[in-house]
């Protein structure tokens, strides 16, 4: 078995340990001596030793603007985060604003509506068309309770829509013109032609039973004619149209595709005699023409000197 040489090794990590402590515990007692010679021997050492240090400094430089960027960049998502959170309130209230503001214009278009001054209505918002066995018609949050009535007009900004169809304490139903069930007398303008509206469950209801048919052309203006007192008169329905057909149908005025308002119009009820005496009646009329010459007797019952009389 061979034998280790001997062991140099520790005995030099001694002595250097040793002297490395003196050397530290003397640069620890120089740096500290309140001596100017010590402190201009400090300062010299400083100017010589720490710029050409740069190079080992770089690491903890980079390392510290790291964190430093870190820390920015933690900031600048939580002000990205705050901002996003701000943005989609703010899309919020501009959905709102826009809401509004169509409210605004539509009730803005219902008070520009030009209707006859004795006429007094009701506004109502559209509610979801809950089903019935109208196939065109829809639902408002205002009935018995508001005074509705059954048969009363109702209009949009811009047109006549329909009429009231089924009533309840707080909600009424809107039979609308394209419905099939829908029939208006109607007046074209300008040339008076009375006709009736007629819906056949399409966007463009046709018109019938026109007195002359030449006398309406494409364009011309429909209104209500009043007659028979379904609606009241000059309640604006729409436009002229021929459809593919050949028929004359009607182009709305009211924007069936935005229907959120209503008007109901107040129509005035029609007048009821309360005391039918004091109707005047009329007179019987006699007999018209020449008088028939009279009979004997007749004559000598009017003759006074006849029958012995002053």
């Amino acid at each position: 078995m061979a034998r280790k040489g001997p062991d140099f090794t520790t005995p030099v990590r001694r002595v250097l340990i040793a002297l490395m402590a003196l050397v530290l515990i003397a640069l620890f007692l120089f740096w500290r001596i309140d001596s100017p010679r010590a402190e201009a021997m400090r300062i010299a050492i400083i100017d010589r030793v720490v710029p050409r240090f740069e190079w080992a400094m770089a690491p903890v430089t980079q390392v510290s603007q790291m964190i430093g960027g870190f820390q920015s960049y933690a900031r600048i998502y939580q002000q990205n985060q705050e901002l996003r959170r701000e943005l989609q309130k703010m899309q919020a209230w501009k959905e709102a604003a826009v809401q509004l503001e169509q409210e605004n214009s539509k009730l803005m278009a219902l008070n520009n509506v030009r209707i006859d001054p004795a006429l007094t209505s009701v506004t109502g918002m559209v509610l979801v068309d809950s089903g019935s066995a109208f196939r065109q018609s829809v639902l408002l949050n205002v009935g018995a309770d508001d005074g509705i009535v059954e048969g009363w007009a109702t209009m949009d900004g811009l047109g006549l829509v329909g009429r009231i169809s089924g009533l309840g304490k707080r909600t009424s139903r809107v039979v609308l013109l394209t419905d099939p069930s829908s029939r208006i007398p109607v007046s074209v303008q300008p040339s008076g032609e009375k006709a009736l509206l007629t819906g056949d469950n399409t966007p463009l209801p046709f018109l019938d039973f026109i007195e002359t048919p030449d006398n309406v052309r494409p364009g011309d203006r429909v209104v209500t004619s009043g007659d028979g007192g379904v609606f009241p008169p000059g309640l604006l329905a729409g436009q002229v149209v021929q459809g593919s057909d050949g028929r004359m149908r009607l182009r709305m005025a009211a924007d069936y595709g935005r229907l959120e308002f209503l008007r109901v119009l107040r129509s005035r009820p029609a007048e009821t005699v309360a005391d039918s005496g004091a109707v005047i009646t009329p007179q019987e009329q006699g007999f018209i023409g020449p008088q028939m010459p009279a009979s004997p007797v007749e004559a000598a019952a009017s003759d006074p000197l006849a029958t012995g009389t002053d």
